[in-house]
């Protein structure tokens, strides 16, 4: 399978593109800045330099063409001081990468999305925004037929050593998770059809990732 990953720079996605390349996939990774892609190839997957802030959506569509799955792990970040770039990159990235995966005709489409993200969010506090525009751009993904969507959302992220164990619920309640777990699932969650549809909650627990995955797709 060809995968393009947005963000492709970020921790979840980094390691995302070391389990796909390792499981004989092609990772294809978009980066804002060249000097990036050397830590891409190291992971084993495509640099492609396109920043989703500027592009328009043929020139990211023009990537996309002939992918199998798409997944968009881009983000400012929960704690970065920047209310505006939430919008931008949190909601706006994301919708334009939606956009362009339907042009290309990219129906598998897997967004990572934030625990507790809703559009309709109180509150006026950098967070609270970055939790708005997530929540709008699940609200948009979720409203294109074109999509063959999954939106997982995992709980506080940590760079903890992934254990291979996890909750993977519609609900699950607050709790930690792994980046290395969250590439995990997001692996298995690619080739995983049953899924589309589902907004997902991930934090630690004590299910392998594969079951996991094949209890929430009804396999």
């Amino acid at each position: 399978m060809r995968i393009v990953i947005a963000g492709g720079h970020g921790r979840i996605a980094l390691r995302l593109e070391r389990l796909l390349s390792a499981g004989g996939h092609e990772a294809v990774g978009l980066i804002r800045r060249p000097e990036q892609a050397e830590d891409l190839r190291a992971a084993g997957a495509e640099p492609v330099v396109l920043d989703l802030e500027a592009a328009s959506v043929e020139e990211v569509a023009e990537v996309l063409r002939g992918a199998d799955a798409a997944v968009f792990a881009a983000g400012a970040g929960p704690d970065s001081r920047t209310a505006a770039r939430k919008d931008t990159v949190d909601r706006g990235a994301a919708v334009l990468f939606a956009d362009a995966a339907e042009r290309a005709g990219v129906r598998r489409f897997l967004v990572v999305s934030s625990m507790g993200a809703d559009s309709r969010h109180a509150g006026d506090e950098v967070f609270d925004v970055y939790l708005r525009a997530k929540g709008a751009a699940d609200d948009a993904v979720r409203s294109r037929p074109g999509l063959e969507w999954t939106i997982l959302r995992p709980g506080m992220l940590t760079d903890d050593a992934g254990t291979g164990l996890v909750r993977l619920e519609a609900r699950t309640g607050r709790g930690p998770v792994p980046r290395d777990d969250v590439a995990a699932v997001l692996a298995e969650l690619v080739d995983s059809p049953g899924t589309a549809g589902l907004t997902l909650e991930l934090v630690g627990g004590g299910t392998p990732v594969m079951v996991a995955v094949k209890d929430v797709a009804g396999n």
